[in-house]
């Protein structure tokens, strides 16, 4: 049987040749363009009857993608491949998981709905579950969703002397305490309000108990941990908030880096010291590699 088959669809093309020579799969360049109108036209240039193929797509910029995802899905359907996987570190349409006002649309359902036609199983690297408690309430697929605490702790315990973790907000404890638990390191959970999309406010939960520890740990440096960074405003807010109460500069440790607009000039001209991410999405912070752990997924998919 030939090698399957291995397709960039992203920018991240070192965590691709990783994969590559990893996995031992072959390299299909997908050939596509945009007609005048924007109109997308694409082509499989490699024989594709009877194998395997596996797509490497992490879904920043998610609208400029998903429709291009879709048709590529659909023809190495039409093409003949047997199974067709779906890598993608970072997983969109995550947050809207609830109506919350009349009129709204549940993009999560409607984006697990059309992936879930078109793939037969999905790697995927902490997705941002809230409401849902795991994938299968949402994917009709096979799927894993890795963790990136694993990569992080012991980054983190090489690199960080004397780490306090911080969770900007409740959502972050997940991975905040998880991180504590590999690493033994302590941790607190910050409260966030939320009013709109970049207007968010940072506090302590518990004032005078959170006020306390934090001057216990005055000696240490503050870890904030989140999955996600856009707008950057709520790890700023927090890093204020570290600073007021007399703490080291933070370091920020993001497992999706995001960064809309000047989110990342903001974090390093702000109250941050160091901003280090996974490599879910290619960015200058890179410097914790999960590509062992999504080899390892894609490895036991492959055998199914």
């Amino acid at each position: 049987m030939s090698k399957p088959l291995l397709v960039l669809m992203d920018d991240n093309r070192p965590l691709f040749e990783t994969m590559l020579s990893s996995l031992d799969y072959e390299a299909c360049e997908l050939e596509w363009r945009q007609f005048p109108d924007e109109e997308t036209w694409l082509n499989v240039p490699s024989e594709c009857r009877g194998r395997d193929v596996v797509i490497q797509c992490t879904l920043n910029d998610p609208d400029t993608k998903l429709l291009r995802l879709f048709f590529l899905a659909e023809n190495l359907r039409e093409m003949g491949a047997r199974r067709i996987g779906l890598v993608a570190p970072y997983l969109a349409y995550m947050r809207q998981d609830d109506r919350f006002s009349p009129g709204e649309a549940v993009t999560s359902r409607y984006v697990a709905r059309m992936l879930s036609t078109c793939f037969d199983w999905l790697v995927t690297v902490d997705p941002h579950l809230h409401r849902f408690h795991s994938l299968n309430e949402l994917y009709q697929l096979e799927s894993v969703a890795l963790s990136a605490c694993h990569a992080i702790a012991p980054w983190m315990m090489k690199k960080v002397a004397k780490p306090v973790l911080i969770g900007p907000d409740e959502e972050s404890e997940q991975w905040v305490r998880a991180v504590a638990e590999l690493s033994g390191a302590p941790y607190l959970v910050l409260a966030k309000e939320r009013y709109g999309d970049r207007d968010v406010n940072v506090g302590l939960a518990d004032s005078e108990e959170q006020t306390t520890r934090l001057a216990e740990y005055r000696d240490h440096t503050p870890v904030l941990i989140d999955d996600i960074v856009s707008t950057g405003s709520t790890i700023l807010q927090a890093a204020r908030l570290l600073q007021d109460n007399d703490c080291k500069p933070a370091v920020c440790i993001v497992i999706h880096p995001l960064f809309a607009g000047r989110a990342m000039q903001a974090l390093q001209e702000g109250y941050v010291d160091t901003v280090i991410s996974c490599n879910t999405i290619r960015h200058e912070s890179n410097q914790i590699d999960l590509t062992e752990s999504i080899v390892s997924a894609v490895r036991d998919m492959a055998v199914r």
